[in-house]
């Protein structure tokens, strides 16, 4: 219901917010779309759902592979916090006073860590990014006694620096090498995640087995009140040698303003035997479910009996 122009206006100041809520470096991804199933009042916004919508579903199938790869960078974040916490832990230990005025010197160090991490960040060569909040730390380090604070061990630290150097290098190729052998396996299965194969919408896949109630012969098919109707329509789009190519009917399809969800289940339901093309039996069928559709009915998850084209009927038996 937004237009192009409040559309950009929502999402800057959606991201203006987003970026005071989560403190990260990293700009938040946001999906923009149009999930429900009712018409698009908007359509000028049509391919730019329809593009949010395939990276959104791509992302969600790639969650299982970028697992690995997510945990090494969280234990690779864990790291370098942790080293970056033993040289401040080691700092304002060697900065308190063996006897006396341990009090005002704790206070004076909490006081000035921002300078502290100045000290350590230039003297150790770490980034800013990896030291921890200052603000959140000196309240933490209000309640600790840093007398009891452990020294820095240099062989520790060793292994620190071994394993950020070294160790993660090595572990890179075996996720590369795992990510190559998983390339052929199926992702993410399932509703929208069905692909594009069936035809020339977003949403859509070939039929699964068909069962024998649907070879019938014997039921009125209810298309064929209105069939003439439809097929005035059908032989104004121009088909070649009987039948609409997937572009075509994309094209009359879309205009219905239905999303591109939506407009993929009834291509899945209309093209019964799954040629990528619709005759003109076909057409009907399609034009029947988007008007069901748009009068505010759902649609079926299979093709019913009654549904089934007259000529698909006979096809069907004589496979079988």
């Amino acid at each position: 219901m937004v237009g192009t122009q409040q559309l950009m206006r929502v999402y800057g100041a959606l991201m203006w917010s987003l970026g005071k809520v989560f403190g990260t470096p990293e700009v938040l991804r946001v999906y923009i779309g149009s999930f429900w199933s009712e018409p698009l009042l908007v359509t000028d916004n049509r391919k730019l759902f329809e593009l949010e919508e395939e990276d959104l579903f791509a992302d969600i199938q790639n969650l299982p592979r970028n697992a690995a790869l997510r945990k090494l960078n969280d234990l690779v974040k864990r790291a370098r916090l942790v080293r970056v916490h033993a040289h401040i832990i080691s700092y304002l230990k060697q900065e308190m006073p063996s006897v006396f005025r341990k009090d005002n010197k704790k206070k004076n160090l909490i006081y000035q860590l921002p300078v502290i991490f100045t000290k350590i960040q230039l003297q150790h060569n770490i980034s800013a990014g990896d030291f921890p909040d200052c603000t959140k730390m000196q309240e933490q380090l209000m309640v600790h006694d840093f007398t009891k604070f452990k020294t820095l061990k240099p062989n520790l630290m060793a292994a620190l620096d071994e394993l950020l150097s070294s160790d993660i290098a090595k572990l890179m190729p075996l996720l590369r090498q795992e990510e190559l052998e998983a390339g052929d396996q199926l992702g993410v299965q399932g509703g929208a995640f069905l692909g594009t194969r069936a035809g020339p919408f977003t949403e859509g896949d070939p039929f699964a087995e068909e069962n024998g109630e649907r070879c019938e012969e014997d039921w009125d098919w209810v298309v064929t009140k209105d069939k003439p109707k439809y097929d005035e329509i059908f032989y104004n789009l121009a088909p070649n040698e009987g039948k609409l190519s997937g572009t075509k009917a994309k094209d009359w399809m879309v205009s219905t303003r239905l999303p591109n969800s939506v407009l993929g289940r009834i291509w899945k339901l209309s093209d019964v035997d799954r040629d990528g093309m619709l005759d003109d039996e076909e057409f009907a069928l399609a034009s029947h479910l988007i008007e069901v559709k748009l009068e505010g009915h759902g649609l079926p998850p299979e093709l019913p009996s009654r549904l089934i084209p007259p000529s698909k009927r006979r096809q069907k038996g004589s496979d079988a």
